[in-house]
């Protein structure tokens, strides 16, 4: 072999090398840039993506529910579980099984999904159904739903109907009971 192609293949086994040096750079470029895109995906984005698929959430308070979602908001789900509806807040979600792996950005969604959770249980008081507040405590309130405030809802209870007050930031999850 003469000089030159001794010269020859050191400058391609020097530019393969090179080669392989930025694909490999690329790579963890690329895993970097993903895992840096991924820290903004929201767990209500992960759920926006699910919806009309059956999950199970476990709720503080309350365990698992299973449903179908059907709404999603920044601060609340609407899982439908056999005859009963589930609104559940987002602080009292615990766990989700069964999400899609896909998420669909804020920027994305309906002007609806704004709504907050005042907006979710006022549609519950205006149907006048009965319902059961089950808060994060684990303790539990069944009756209808006479008002809801900007951060809380009034509950009238029992034979008696007594007058309850339930702070959002005290509900884990609302469930019908039509």
């Amino acid at each position: 072999m003469s000089w030159e192609d001794e010269l020859f293949a050191l400058f391609d086994d020097l530019e393969g090398q090179a080669g392989a040096l930025a694909a490999a750079e690329r790579g963890a470029e690329h895993a970097d840039r993903s895992r840096a895109e991924y820290q903004t995906v929201t767990l209500a984005s992960r759920l926006m993506a699910s919806v009309g698929s059956e999950l199970t959430v476990g709720v503080a308070g309350v365990g698992p529910v299973t449903g179908t979602v059907d709404r999603v908001a920044a601060d609340w789900v609407l899982l439908s579980a056999g005859q009963h509806d589930w609104v559940i807040t987002a602080e009292a979600v615990r766990t989700v099984e069964g999400a899609s792996v896909r998420s669909i950005p804020e920027v994305a969604w309906s002007p609806l999904t704004r709504l907050g959770l005042g907006s979710a249980l006022r549609r519950i008081a205006e149907a006048g159904e009965r319902c059961l507040l089950h808060l994060r405590d684990g303790s539990r309130h069944e009756g209808t739903l006479r008002r809801v405030g900007a951060d809380f809802c009034e509950l009238v209870e029992g034979d008696d109907r007594r007058m309850i007050l339930v702070p959002f930031g005290a509900l884990a999850a609302a469930q019908s009971r039509a």
